[in-house]
């Protein structure tokens, strides 16, 4: 399963280089995004099998590039998580009404984000079946 590419987009330097280690080290390919926009230009580029976004973010929220990637027909179908340290029920709600996968909060530990990444992989992988 880690042979999948998973596209990181968080403004924090310190917080996307931790989550990109993070995932190479479980051997995922991580592909880089600075904030909102960057992140939907790349997934449109790059096609990866999840996107992990930051809520809060410069040029485009995290809630603005979710909502920009799922209406292309090109990456509506690539799962999305949302990163938060805000954990309020109403913005979970919106980012999963948006289409997300998963909320996950900050701050979480690196082997946490790996098994919920690897959660929603195996997941997403199971009902894809299915649905064949």
């Amino acid at each position: 399963m880690p042979d999948k590419k998973i596209l990181v987009a968080e403004d924090e330097p310190d917080i996307r280089g931790l989550i990109v280690f993070s995932l190479q080290y479980a051997g995922f390919e991580v592909v880089e995004a600075v904030n909102g926009e960057d992140a939907v230009q790349k997934a449109a580029k790059e096609i990866p099998d999840l996107i992990l976004l930051d809520v809060r973010m410069p040029k485009m929220t995290g809630y603005q590039a979710c909502a920009a990637l799922k209406k292309e027909a090109s990456t509506r179908h690539i799962p999305v998580v949302f990163l938060s340290a805000r954990g309020q029920e109403s913005e979970i709600k919106r980012g999963l009404e948006l289409g997300a996968e998963e909320y996950i909060l900050k701050p979480f530990a690196p082997d946490e984000l790996y098994r919920r990444v690897q959660g929603i992989l195996q997941r997403l992988a199971a009902k894809k079946r299915n649905d064949e």
